[in-house]
């Protein structure tokens, strides 16, 4: 069974940057993980790895979809199989990368989502009228408060979709509404089947404090870079009424600003703590991989840990 090596992690813990130097000593090619850095033209507020940083490394599924093209979960999980087997019949070592969980998660566990959409009796769940209350509901009162619904009524699927993931939670509530079996309950058996890759994965760490520190600096240098011109543009363009752009941190707090509400100064803070709270829920996310090794990043450039990581690869050869 072929090994692949898995890199996650919060944002701001330098994963990029180490999976390229791991790509150097292994003769490896990069497949991105994030759900963000798939669309174009979000380059400064998603950190997506430019063309001059690449270091001549292969880099794929990044940069690839308009914005008006949907992109499920089960989507990523088929396009990354065939980039791994294609990097695979070409000698070379794939590498994930990436901190969308549900997209590690995709992979690692093999999810059959055939098998998740056929569980569903879709005569028995779909209900026009429910659907339209809770879309009702949470025009009036927000993502947070139909995830909070969804949390009462089936915590599990609450841990596993994300607040911003509006049309997930609402199915998710619609589904244990009118069948009274959680969402998750009916997913069961869509998960963990045998799969044709040996998952190799590794968690970067750092002292909470120092992450931190490293994601105000990473927002500091975004807004450097140009992050109000290029969300600027997606705001001209209508491209905030789009659920991609919706969901981003770093553009979507950029609203209050163009409509003259919020001072940069006060977006900028926004954005720091939004980051901050999204590497929070990583990596609480991350540390159910028990079966993970550990990466503490502090005090070690992306080649020491590129090295560390190599090192600990060469155990599970022996």
């Amino acid at each position: 069974m072929e090994k692949i090596i898995v890199i996650v992690g919060p944002t701001a813990s330098g994963k990029s940057s180490i999976a390229i130097e791991l790509a150097h000593l292994l003769d490896g090619e990069i497949v991105s993980a994030d759900s963000m850095q798939i669309y174009k033209g979000m380059e400064i507020g998603t950190a997506k790895t430019m063309k001059n940083e690449m270091q001549g490394i292969p880099h794929h599924l990044i940069d690839f979809l308009e914005y008006n093209q949907d992109f499920s979960v089960a989507d990523y999980k088929d396009y990354a199989e065939k980039v791994i087997s294609d990097i695979l019949t070409r000698g070379k070592t794939p590498i994930v990368c990436g901190g969308t969980g549900l997209y590690i998660d995709a992979l690692v566990k093999n999810i059959n989502f055939k098998v998740e959409n056929t569980e569903v009796d879709e005569s028995e769940v779909d209900d026009n009228q429910v659907r339209e209350q809770l879309l009702a509901e949470h025009k009036l009162k927000g993502n947070e408060w139909v995830h909070d619904l969804l949390r009462q009524i089936d915590p599990v699927s609450a841990e596993q979709i994300h607040p911003n993931n509006v049309k997930r939670v609402i199915r998710a509530l619609e589904v244990t509404i009118r069948t009274g079996v959680p969402f998750s309950q009916h997913k069961k058996d869509a998960v963990a089947n045998p799969s044709k890759f040996d998952f190799i994965l590794f968690c970067l760490e750092y002292p909470r404090e120092d992450l931190y520190k490293r994601i105000n600096e990473r927002v500091d240098l975004m807004f450097a870079n140009g992050l109000i011109e290029e969300a600027k543009k997606l705001y001209d363009n209508m491209l905030f009424d789009s659920k991609t752009a919706a969901q981003a941190i770093g553009y979507k707090e950029l609203t209050a600003y163009f409509l003259g509400n919020n001072s940069i100064e006060e977006v900028k803070e926004r954005i720091k703590m939004e980051t901050r709270r999204f590497a929070k829920r990583q990596s609480t996310w991350f540390k159910r991989y028990s079966h993970a090794n550990v990466i503490n990043c502090m005090n070690q450039s992306p080649k020491e840990n590129a090295l560390k990581i190599s090192h600990l690869l060469s155990c599970y050869e022996k």
